[in-house]
């Protein structure tokens, strides 16, 4: 084949297409001033070498693909190598483009050599990670690398105290017959309940497990298979919470049939009698004593009164009844408040009331958080329910010291979990009446971002105990797994927490956090003089992410002020998690400032020994 050139003059190409053997010649003719001319111009020199070197890219490296940068300032600088194509001797520069806000990029080009630099600093931008695109180009050519900018959050640990941090986790547990045979199944599930070490771990008997069956008939049995195993770890000393009345006592409509309570009185004082005080004997003659040697001490008096049909001045009065019949059976009682279903202005609605009316002895006042009770609610949305929780708490304190009676009792988070919806029958929500999902939340690595955020701020805002609800159960609510016993990621978070900030009285230390609303950092000056820093990573990727995985982060974390160490641990917790062993404690070397990368979502504790 031939090429056929066209050529303005005086030399720019204008056009250049291949003729095909056996087309008919094309004579040569001058035109309006251009010269046409057939030409062998395909291998030609002139052309050929410099759309070779045109389509030939700079090829731009550096050491690795991330770079850390601090948001103080502190200069974060980029070594580049460039790689050019044969022939090619032009100056080059630098340009990253776009760049985040707040950073910004000072350049040392290439020129005519082949390395450059590109200096960051960082003021104000939120931690994280950002794609900044970096170009290197000349005359001829040009070439591009792709950054990835991480943005650290700083954390700092002063010595100075802020206050006591003192909140246990514990568990719970709701017998009735469709989860009462647990223990018989599973009869050394006791162990990991034991190693748990969940101190007035809850029971809330309901339906078939409520042991009054009739007027004149009790049976415990139900009850006691799942009461008696509780019973026999940990601290032996359970709260029982007297959910329900019988269901011979309501009405049709569901109320209570005696409003004096006195009916409701006589029933819970029996459960003490059984429990505490060797039995009692029922109308029929039965006498009825628990098979177990340790007694009830903690007992809860009605489950959220105010969604299940009971107005605060009534609730406050039957407490009033109630408490008191107990008292006469065992003066030794110990007894949690209201236990109330806390959402929207629940607290507001019921506190100012029952603690102008409540006369019978409160020993800790019982609250319930769930994030959500829809399965389809982002991330994002469940976390935005933490800090308000911490806020009800720091309500609740203040409406008890409104009574003097009341003024230095304590608030227990006794139910907490991420969606408290349910399936009510049939498959269908409890909440909001579709098809029921489980919220896999519950005891995936969202979980191990979000329990420990949770633990904190409401041990920040006071709060003296919170709850796993409830301890055998599906993926949504489980701790462990109601069909195998096997644990979920859930039971080694609650586990771990209970270990390095659960187990005793710690003070919490002054700490400085850029990154505060990604990432939940406790520190805790223990009792033996070590410091526990826990750090939660509840970062999402994006506002619309539901059970996402979360977003990296990298924590520096300055314990300089904390003086030496002699030795350090660290365990995390999240999705590369065995759970089937639990995640492990490893050493580090203690230093000054330590960098600590959390993948997505998750929580890792350090142990800083002095």
């Amino acid at each position: 084949m031939h090429t056929l050139c066209i050529f303005p003059q005086p030399v720019d190409i204008l056009w250049c297409g291949r003729v095909k053997q056996g087309m008919p010649r094309i004579r040569l003719a001058l035109l309006s001033g251009f010269l046409l001319f057939v030409a062998g111009c395909g291998g030609g020199a002139m052309n050929s070498g410099s759309a070779s070197a045109a389509a030939q890219p700079l090829v731009v490296t550096a050491g690795a693909a991330n770079l850390d940068a601090l948001p103080d300032g502190t200069p974060a600088v980029l070594t580049l190598t460039i790689t050019r194509p044969a022939g090619d001797a032009g100056n080059i520069t630098l340009k990253a483009s776009p760049l985040p806000p707040g950073v910004t990029a000072v350049y040392e080009n290439p020129g005519a050599g082949n390395a450059g630099k590109v200096t960051f600093t960082v003021a104000g931008t939120p931690a994280g990670t950002y794609v900044v695109p970096i170009l290197a180009s000349d005359a001829a050519s040009n070439g591009s690398f792709s950054l990835n900018l991480v943005v650290n959050a700083l954390a700092k640990v002063h010595p100075d105290i802020t206050g006591t941090f003192d909140v246990f986790m514990t568990t719970s547990f709701q017998p009735a017959e469709f989860s009462d045979a647990f223990f018989h199944e599973h009869p050394t599930a006791t162990d990991a309940l034991n190693q748990l070490g969940g101190r007035h771990m809850r029971i809330q008997a309901i339906s078939q497990d409520i042991p009054q069956k009739t007027a004149t008939t009790w049976d415990f049995t139900r009850l006691d298979g799942v009461l008696t195993p509780v019973l026999s770890v940990t601290d032996h000393s359970p709260e029982f919470q007297v959910a329900f009345a019988p269901g011979f006592m309501y009405t049709s409509g569901g109320v209570l049939r005696d409003n004096s309570y006195t009916e409701f009185a006589g029933y819970a004082a029996n459960l003490v009698r059984y429990y505490n005080l060797g039995g009692f004997t029922d109308a029929g003659g039965v006498h009825h004593a628990s098979p177990s040697p340790f007694p009830i001490r903690y007992w809860g008096i009605y489950n959220e009164p105010n969604i299940n049909g009971i107005s605060a001045a009534e609730y406050a009065k039957l407490y009033n009844t109630t408490v008191p019949a107990m008292q006469a059976a065992d003066p030794s009682l110990k007894f949690v408040a209201v236990e109330l279903a806390d959402f929207g202005t629940e607290a507001q609605k019921t506190m100012p009331t029952f603690v102008a009316n409540v006369k019978a002895q409160v020993d800790i006042l019982g609250t319930h958080y769930y994030s959500s009770c829809n399965r389809n609610d982002t991330d994002q949305m469940l976390l935005n329910t933490v800090p308000q929780f911490a806020a009800t708490v720091s309500y609740l304190y203040s409406q008890l010291k409104t009574n003097p009676a009341l003024a230095s009792v304590p608030v227990w988070v006794t139910e907490n979990n991420v969606n408290a919806d349910f399936d009510k029958g049939g498959g269908i929500s409890a909440c909001n009446g579709t098809k029921f999902v489980a919220d896999q939340r519950g005891s995936s690595s969202f979980f191990a971002g979000w329990r420990p955020y949770v633990f904190s701020q409401l041990g920040k805002a006071g709060a003296r105990a919170l709850y796993h609800w409830d301890y055998y159960s599906d993926p949504q609510y489980g701790e462990v797994n109601q069909q195998t016993a096997a644990p979920f990621l859930s039971y080694w978070v609650d586990y771990w927490l209970s270990r390095y900030l659960g187990d005793a009285p710690g003070k919490m230390r002054r700490l400085d956090n850029t990154d505060s609303g990604a990432e939940e950092i406790l520190a805790v000056q223990k009792s033996d003089g070590s410091t526990v820093v826990m750090i939660a990573n509840h970062a999402v990727k994006t506002a619309a992410d539901n059970d996402s995985g979360g977003a990296s982060r990298t924590v520096n974390l300055n314990v300089s002020e904390l003086g030496a160490f002699r030795s350090a641990t660290r365990l995390t917790i999240d999705s590369t998690t065995d759970v089937t062993k639990g995640p492990a404690e490893s050493a580090l070397v203690p230093s000054a400032v330590m960098k600590i990368t959390l993948p997505g979502y998750g929580v890792t504790f350090l142990r800083f020994v002095p």
